[in-house]
C-alpha cells in the first residue's frame, strides 16, 4: 500500500565517523543530541527558545502582517537604522539580495526555460522580503529562494530562554519587550531526475535592538545557516565533490570550521523517529557569535557565492540521466523523509506554524509529491540500501 501526496506553493518567503563494519549496517548508531553538542558562546539561544514550552514560543515574537508590493524596493531597512548603508545590516542585506539574484538566474539558465515567478511584500513597520517559486520545469520540479528582512518584538521571558539566563521563568521580572531585526536568504531546490540531488542553503542573520542599558535586554547578535545535500541516489564523484566546495570556503576562514560545522550538519538534521539522517550533510551552525563580526560576515557571504559551483556542476551531469519507474518511486520515497523532517524537526518550519506565520512561506521547503509505502525495505546491496545505511552512518567524504 503506498499513499501520495503533493503540495504547492504560489509565493514563498522565509528563512526565520567513517562508514561501519558490514555487521554493523543498517543499525542506527548513537545519535548526540543538539543539547550535548559542543559549541561556545550564546550559541544554546533559539534551541531553548524552542523548548522551553508554551510561553517562548507561542508568544516568542510579534510580527506585522505583510503587504503586497508592485516592485522591488531598494532596502527593506527602516530608514532610522542606524549607519544603514555601512551597517551589518545593510551589508547582510545586500548579500542576500544579490544572492539570491545571482542563484536564480543560474537556475533559470539550467532550465533552459522555466522561470521564476516573484512576490514582493512588505510590513508598515519596516522589513520585508522577495518570494521566488519555480514549478514544473525541465529540470526543477520545485525550486525556491526567498529572502527577507524582518523587525519584531521579543517578549523578555523569551529573550532570557534563549539565552539560558536566569529569571527566564521569573514572572517578577520587570523588563520591556525585546527589539529584534533579522534577515537571511533561504532556498530549496527539488530537480525531478532522481538522480540528481535534492539542495537546501540558508545563511541568516539576528540583533537584538534594544539599547544597551534597557533592563534585562543587552545588545546582541549572531549567524547562522548552511548548505547540505540530499540525493536519492549516492554519486561519490558527485557528494565529494560538493563536500570539496564546503571544505575549502570553510578553509578560508578557519579549518576547524568544517569537520565542526560537517558534524553539526549531520546531527541537526537527523529523522530521530526513523533513525536515519534526512541526506548526506554538508555544513550547519547556528548562533554563531564568538568570533569577529566581520570575518563572520565574510564567511556567510562567501558561503553564499560558494552555492552554485557546489551544485550546478552535478545538475549538468546528472539532470538527463536515464532512469525507471522504480527509480523515481524511491525517490519520492525518500521525498517523504525530507517532508518528515521539515514537518516535525526543522526548527524554522515548526516554528512558523507555532506562531501563526505565513503558511505559503512556511511550506516552501516541500516538495511538488512525495510518497510513503507501509513497511518499504530496499534489499540489501541495492543502489537505495546504499543510500539509506549512508543516512544512517554517516561518513567522511573527503
Amino acid at each position: 500500500m503506498a499513499t501520495s501526496i503533493s503540495s504547492s506553493s504560489s509565493s514563498s518567503s522565509s528563512f526565520l565517523s567513517t562508514l561501519p563494519s558490514p555487521s554493523q549496517t543498517l543499525k542506527p548508531q548513537p545519535f548526540l543530541s543538539l543539547r550535548t553538542l559542543p559549541r561556545r558562546g550564546p550559541s544554546d539561544r533559539r534551541r531553548r527558545l524552542l523548548s522551553a514550552g508554551p510561553v517562548a514560543v507561542r508568544a516568542a515574537v510579534a510580527i506585522e502582517k505583510e503587504t503586497p508590493e508592485e516592485e522591488r524596493p531598494e532596502t527593506f531597512l527602516r530608514a532610522a537604522d542606524p549607519a544603514a548603508a555601512t551597517s551589518v545590516r545593510a551589508r547582510f542585506e545586500r548579500m542576500i539580495r544579490e544572492a539570491q539574484d545571482e542563484v536564480c538566474a543560474a537556475l533559470e539558465a539550467a532550465d533552459g526555460g522555466a522561470a521564476f515567478k516573484e512576490d514582493v511584500w512588505s510590513r508598515p513597520g519596516g522589513g520585508g522580503g522577495i518570494s521566488r517559486v519555480l514549478q514544473d520545469g525541465a529540470v526543477w520540479e520545485k525550486a525556491g529562494v526567498n529572502v527577507s528582512v524582518v523587525y519584531g518584538m521579543m517578549p523578555p521571558e523569551a529573550y532570557r530562554a534563549a539565552k539560558g539566563e536566569p529569571g527566564a521563568a521569573d514572572p517578577s521580572a520587570k523588563a520591556g519587550p525585546v527589539p529584534f531585526f533579522a534577515a537571511g536568504i533561504s532556498s530549496v531546490l527539488h530537480p525531478k531526475n532522481p538522480f540528481a540531488p535534492t539542495l537546501h542553503f540558508n545563511y541568516r542573520y539576528f540583533e537584538t535592538d534594544a539599547p544597551a542599558d534597557a533592563p534585562g535586554a543587552p545588545r546582541q547578535w549572531w549567524f547562522g545557516g548552511g548548505t547540505d545535500l540530499t540525493p536519492a541516489y549516492v554519486i561519490e564523484e558527485d557528494v565529494k565533490h560538493f563536500h570539496s566546495v564546503q571544505k575549502q570556503t570553510c578553509d578560508k576562514f578557519d579549518p576547524s570550521f568544517y569537520p565542526r560545522f560537517k558534524k553539526w550538519c549531520d546531527d541537526y538534521f537527523y529523522i530521530k523517529h526513523r533513525g536515519e539522517r534526512r541526506g548526506l550533510g554538508g555544513i550547519f551552525f547556528d548562533d554563531v557569535n564568538d568570533y569577529d563580526q566581520e570575518m563572520l560576515l565574510g564567511f556567510a557571504t562567501e558561503c553564499a557565492k560558494s552555492v552554485i559551483p557546489a551544485y550546478l556542476p552535478i545538475i549538468q551531469r546528472r539532470k538527463d540521466t536515464p532512469f525507471t519507474e522504480q527509480h523515481k518511486a524511491w525517490q519520492q520515497l525518500r521525498r517523504g523523509r525530507y517532508v518528515e523532517f521539515n514537518l516535525v524537526y526543522d526548527r524554522g518550519t515548526t516554528f512558523g506554524l507555532k506562531t501563526g506565520g505565513r503558511i505559503e512561506s512556511i511550506l516552501v521547503s516541500l516538495p511538488l509529491t512525495a510518497r510513503w509505502e507501509y513497511d518499504h525495505q530496499p534489499e540489501v546491496g541495492s543502489e537505495e540500501w546504499k543510500l539509506l545505511d549512508a543516512c544512517i552512518n554517516p561518513k567522511e567524504w573527503i
